[in-house]
Formats: structure tokens, sequence, C-alpha cells
């Protein structure tokens, strides 16, 4: 039976979605039931994104038999299992963060933990100031600041406004040709944002709840969507808590780049950041060089690290 290459693009727990990226074909896809059993940490085995091999049955279900090492990927807690991941996509180019200060309101702990998740699974990331439009001069201030405070740290943003239409030609050219995703809480505006750069999408969106002020969550499954303008995009349903698997409580302060810059000049190689003698980080925190919010998710992640003792924050 002849063994094809395909990327998945399309999952539903049991059932993929399979692309055969030389003829343009999409079949059903299943796994065997050994492929299932291998031991893992993660709850399922396969995400959108995954380039896998296949064989296809004459009744035209495909069987995926093997899947390819991923160049990265971003996971979130199980919802009912503490110690196990699930994968939300894989070979990941672009992973956006959309920011908004309000409806909903956006804590910068929540995108501080997706930073962190980008720079351990080494994802480019990129941040989106969101619904731009409905703030006003004192809301834009603040923003402005959080975005200085960011790009100071390295990473790449952008304002946008769905619907004033504000930089969505800046931002397809920064996606085009490349697979990337959307990140943020329900509500942020993460579907609208994709029928505005390409309403033939229609992707399903939601009002925000009057009453709690956040999202309702709209897509369940994880799907790629390709783009007109050249690449694609991963539609996966609304992330409350990202996750990190086989990293040591000594290692979460490499992914905060300004951070791991500044224990260079601490007198303790081994310095945790806490309360050692001539540390440059407390230092550059109670400065103003290091953000207070940044170093207060830092502490956080470490108290997480050390309750749970699984290797999980």
């Amino acid at each position: 039976m002849k063994t094809i290459r395909g990327l998945i693009t399309k999952s539903t727990g049991s059932w993929y979605q399979v692309l055969d990226t030389e003829h343009h074909t999409f079949y059903e896809a299943r796994i065997r039931g050994k492929f299932k059993l291998k031991k893992t940490r993660l709850t399922n085995p396969i995400a959108v994104g995954d380039w896998v091999s296949f064989q296809l049955e004459p009744d035209g279900v495909a069987w995926i038999t093997e899947i390819e090492p991923r160049k990265n990927y971003l996971i979130r807690k199980s919802v009912n299992l503490s110690k196990e991941a699930h994968i939300i996509a894989s070979n990941i180019d672009i992973a956006c963060f959309l920011y908004t200060l309000k409806s909903p309101e956006t804590s910068l702990g929540f995108l501080d933990r997706f930073l962190v998740c980008c720079e351990a699974y080494n994802i480019k990331p990129l941040i989106l100031f969101n619904k731009i439009d409905i703030l006003d001069e004192e809301e834009l201030s603040l923003i402005a600041d959080i975005r200085k405070d960011y790009e100071n740290i390295g990473y790449q943003t952008l304002d946008i406004s769905s619907r004033n239409a504000i930089n969505i030609e800046l931002l397809k050219s920064i996606l085009k040709d490349k697979i990337s995703v959307f990140f943020g809480h329900s509500g942020c505006g993460k579907s609208t944002l994709a029928n505005t750069l390409q309403p033939s999408l229609n992707l399903k969106t939601s009002e925000i709840s009057d009453y709690h002020l956040k999202g309702k969550h709209t897509t369940t499954f994880a799907q790629m969507h390709f783009w007109d303008f050249g690449g694609s995009i991963i539609d996966t349903p609304g992330v409350r808590e990202f996750a990190m698997i086989d990293v040591q409580k000594e290692e979460i302060q490499h992914y905060f780049p300004e951070i791991f810059e500044a224990k260079e000049s601490c007198k303790f190689h081994n310095c945790m950041h806490l309360n050692e003698p001539k540390c440059e980080v407390i230092t550059k925190v109670e400065n103003g060089t290091i953000c207070t919010s940044r170093y207060a998710t830092y502490l956080k992640l470490l108290e997480e690290a050390e309750e749970v003792k699984s290797n999980f924050f």
C-alpha cells in the first residue's frame, strides 16, 4: 500500500483531516490503535499542523502511520488531567496574541505566560493590541506604555482594529506565506480578525456577554484555514491556561529575555532572583528597568512549579 505525506488540517479528537499537498486533496483520516497506545503525557497524539505519513484504503479512508518530528508546538493544560497536556497546534511560524485592554480585559500575566511558552518552544510571537478603536486617549496612552515595555524586551507589536481596518494590510504582509495561530481570551476578536483578513472564511463569532464582560467560546476544535494571500491560520478553541512540560523550575528564568540577560551580572551563578544578595534582576526591578508585572509573573510561575512538582506550570 502506497505511503503518502500529508498535513493535518483539522482535528475533532477521533477523526482528522489530512491534506495530500502534492495533489491538493483532503482525506478523512484515523490513527491505528497501536499508534494511540504509545506512552505520552499528551492527551492528543496528533495536532493540527503536524506532518504525517498515511496510507489510503480503497474506501477512501486514510490511516495515519507516522508523525514527523515537530519543530515546535504550543500546549495547554488538560481540563481534568493536571499532569497531562493537550497540543493546541504544531509547526507554527508565528503566534499572534490578541491583547485587549477592555471588552474583555486581558491581564498582562496571561500575555506573559503565552510569551514564556513561545520562548520555551521556539515560536516567534507577535503581540496584537486589538480593538484600539474603542479606547479613549487615556487608554491609548496606557497601551502605548505597555507596547514600549514589550518592544524594549524585543517583542514585535502592532496596534490593530478589525472594525476600522487599522493596520490590517500590514498584518497581512506579516502573515503572508506563514502558518500562524491567534490566541487571546474568548471575545478578544480572533475570529473577527480572521474574517476581516479574509471575509470568505466566515468563521463563527460571538458577542461579548454583558453580564460577565467575557466572550463565549465559538471554536470547539482546531482547524487550519488557508489565506488567499498565502499561508494559513490555525483556528483553535479558547485557551484559558497555557502550559509547559519537562521544564525545571530553574529553567523558567531562561524564558524571560530581560531576566536571562540581567542574570549574568548577579553575584551567584545559580541566583533565582528571590532575595539573594547583589542580585542584578532585583536591582533592575527596583529601578524600573525590568517591569514589575513581568517579575511578578516570574515569581508566580516559580511558586506554581514548586507546588505542582510535576514540571508543569
